[in-house]
């Protein structure tokens, strides 16, 4: 019989299946960047491919590989997304879990290794001046110092 966890870790993997399907499975990493915060969902994506960092809408401007990077296409994916995380919080209300307000998750494609980072407290709806774009554009920020060279 299926757990919370099962649940928990089915939907993520959608979310890693969904973000692999866009670049057609030729990326070394996935970023996948989920928040709620009451009643908003965010979903965004950003990747590594050859070594460098690269937001979903940046894809044919480092590779040789060409991307669908099409509007109708982003916006096909941060739907299917957020209906992921939609879903996770449906099954955190059913089975009496804490919605983490924030999750960061890390995709190794060549590992197949899936690491998550939870946050619980909120992290922008308590300010005024930040949206979960601004936190989303921090953590590429963020992996892209820390990267080796």
């Amino acid at each position: 019989m299926k757990q919370f966890e099962d649940y928990f870790a089915e939907l993520q993997t959608d979310m890693v299946s969904i973000s692999l399907e866009y670049v057609n499975n030729k990326v070394d990493n996935i970023y996948i960047y989920c928040s709620y915060e009451p009643e908003a969902y965010y979903f965004n994506v950003f990747y590594r491919i050859n070594g460098q960092l690269v937001h979903k809408h940046e894809l044919n401007n480092i590779s040789k590989e060409e991307y669908d990077i099409s509007i109708e296409r982003q916006k096909a994916l941060m739907k299917i997304g957020r209906e992921d995380l939609e879903r996770i919080h449906d099954i955190c209300k059913e089975y009496k879990r804490e919605m983490p307000a924030e999750m960061k998750l890390y995709y190794d494609v060549k590992l197949n290794k899936l690491q998550g980072k939870y946050q619980y407290d909120l992290v922008y709806s308590q300010t005024e001046d930040l949206l979960p774009n601004d936190i989303f554009n921090s953590w590429f920020e963020e992996i892209r110092a820390n990267q080796k060279i």
